[in-house]
């Protein structure tokens, strides 16, 4: 039987899941962001305990097909983004065509549909926020986060994140070490 499970997204998530899904005393035979495949069937009033210790940690057992596609596509996008040495050699239609095994307008038709964006508009973004994290968290030349981040200059680089950010790359580096150097409240 398979769990999908949305807003498992990192490595992290799937720790506390583990976790989780051993102190409800279910065994697993796979386990991967948004996924996990269990021995057995599980009794409704099971269920319901893992739906409860999911909502607790913030996610969310997700069982119609719709929303499972949705989550499937997301994850697809976020591990793509995260797995820096997993070159983007296609486009983005065909990668998550091929990664979910739909044609890539039925999956856009049905992302557009429920939530709200394309999904060019939801890779941008969250590649965005992966350059966000680059800038202020490691010590990267914006030539290697362009190269990286599967840009084709720094230009390209540059042009996007200012349009999604209103910043430039360096202000929005200046502001993120501010906010790194300003002290506690308290």
């Amino acid at each position: 039987m398979k769990l999908y499970i949305k807003n498992m997204v990192c490595a992290r998530c799937t720790i506390v899941v583990r976790s989780e899904l051993e102190k409800l005393g279910l065994n697993y035979i796979t386990m991967k962001t948004g996924e996990v495949e269990v021995q057995d069937d599980i009794p409704e009033e099971k269920q319901l305990q893992v739906r409860l210790a999911m909502n607790q940690l913030g996610l969310e057992l997700i069982d119609d097909h719709d929303s499972i596609i949705i989550e499937r596509i997301k994850t697809t996008i976020i591990h793509l983004i995260s797995e820096e040495e997993e070159q983007l050699r296609t486009k983005i239609s065909d990668y998550v065509s091929s990664k979910l095994g739909y044609s890539y307008h039925y999956l856009s038709s049905l992302f557009s549909a429920i939530h709200g964006s394309s999904i060019e508009r939801y890779y941008i973004t969250h590649k965005i926020e992966r350059v966000k994290e680059m800038l202020i968290h490691e010590r990267l030349s914006f030539s290697e986060i362009a190269f990286r981040m599967r840009y084709s200059s720094v230009a390209h680089l540059s042009g996007q994140f200012k349009k999604e950010t209103g910043l430039t790359l360096t202000q929005f580096r200046q502001l993120g070490h501010m906010e790194i150097l300003k002290p506690p409240d308290g």
